[in-house]
């Protein structure tokens, strides 16, 4: 095997279509943050964003996309902005880890959201995780029938909460793949706002990211295209969501919705909405993306794999890199693991969030934030 290592946006023609090959050929891999167009729009933005182009005797056999930071920390492409990593190769295409790790200058490699089973990270794998999915491959009435026998409690109680607020607050209408940026404008605003309020740090308050998403929205192609979708009740925006496809797969991103009609659950109508529109566009799922939010066990009508794990290197950037980020990885497993503890940070991190954002509002006109604009 031979390993050349370049920096996405310098693909060619055949490269990319090579990449694009490659990942329609293995159903493992369709998922949209795998996909050639996200690692170039990551590679115009970071500069610290590569890709291995893996080459046998009948040509390019995979590519590798990766981040190379300092001391040649190696991280999954987009971080933690992203639900899926891995190796973009056929099924059966093994190589050494290590010496993959070599030609690409990386002590280690950290990963939590890789595709499991890929057989060249497989023996590194830690914890393989499920993450659930929306499946209408048997059509979106099957979809519907699967989430009533999965609570048909909750299955009433959203509709008569749809039926509510349409009544109340006018007529329900849904948009599917909103090409508007002022209605993006407003669904970022949403979850910044939902950010803060819960605790987390803002990451539209990194430009940078803001940008990401807005090319991606305007990125609309059969392979791959941002979709940004919007219901409303009369002319008024009640929750929304933008997130990436591919051809057949919709992975979740950025859900949100306005407070002021919180009563109605207007998150979950929402979603209700988008996978029937999202079924009728001919896609195929919706990944919901791994973690521990209770209404994907609900929606859930099937699950795929996603490997947590860590390869490393023999030097002292390993070893420093192992002592600040495995304490850590076990402790937010074991939170993960456990509804309850898991139930308890989330309120940890909402009532932080209440009294940050009280303090914000007390604060003089004038005042200067002491918050680290790094902070996560």
């Amino acid at each position: 095997m031979n390993i050349q290592v370049a920096r996405p946006g310098e693909l060619g023609d055949a490269e990319r279509a090579r990449w694009r090959e490659l990942q329609r050929a293995d159903p493992g891999l369709d998922n949209p943050f795998l996909s050639v167009e996200f690692a170039v729009a990551m590679d115009r933005l970071r500069d610290y964003v590569r890709v291995a182009v893996i080459s046998d005797a009948s040509g390019i056999a995979g590519f590798f996309p990766y981040e190379r930071h300092s001391f040649g920390i190696g991280k999954p492409l987009g971080g933690f902005l992203t639900t899926c990593h891995g190796l973009i190769a056929s099924p059966e295409l093994r190589l050494d880890a290590k010496a993959l790790l070599r030609a690409c200058r990386l002590s280690v490699f950290d990963f939590d959201h890789l595709v499991a089973g890929q057989p060249t990270f497989a023996p590194y794998e830690s914890d393989v995780r499920p993450a659930p999915v929306m499946d209408f491959t048997a059509g979106f009435g099957a979809w519907l029938e699967q989430i009533k026998a999965n609570s048909p409690k909750n299955l009433k109680t959203v509709r008569y909460k749809e039926r509510k607020l349409g009544r109340e607050q006018g007529g329900l209408r849904f948009e599917w793949a909103s090409a508007d940026p002022e209605v993006l404008r407003v669904l970022l605003a949403w979850k910044s706002d939902q950010y803060r309020r819960t605790g987390r740090v803002d990451r539209f308050a990194q430009p940078w990211i803001v940008e990401l998403t807005d090319m991606m929205h305007a990125e609309n192609s059969s392979d791959f295209a941002g979709v940004l979708t919007m219901l409303y009740a009369g002319d008024v925006p009640i929750a929304g969501h933008f997130g990436l496809r591919t051809a057949t797969t919709l992975v979740g991103w950025f859900p949100a919705y306005d407070t002021e009609f919180g009563r109605y659950s207007p998150g979950i109508v929402h979603h209700l909405q988008m996978a029937e529109a999202a079924a009728n566009a001919g896609l195929h799922m919706v990944d919901m993306g791994k973690g521990g939010k209770e209404y994907k066990d609900w929606l859930k009508s099937g699950v795929l794999y996603v490997a947590e794990g860590r390869i490393s290197r023999p030097s002292a950037a390993a070893a420093v890199h192992w002592m600040g980020r495995t304490p850590f990885n076990k402790a937010r497993t074991i939170v993960m693991d456990r509804p309850s503890l898991y139930r308890a940070a989330d309120r940890v991190l909402k009532g932080f969030g209440r009294v940050r954002t009280s303090m914000q509002q007390q604060e003089p006109p004038n005042a200067v934030s002491q918050e680290p604009t790094g902070a996560r």
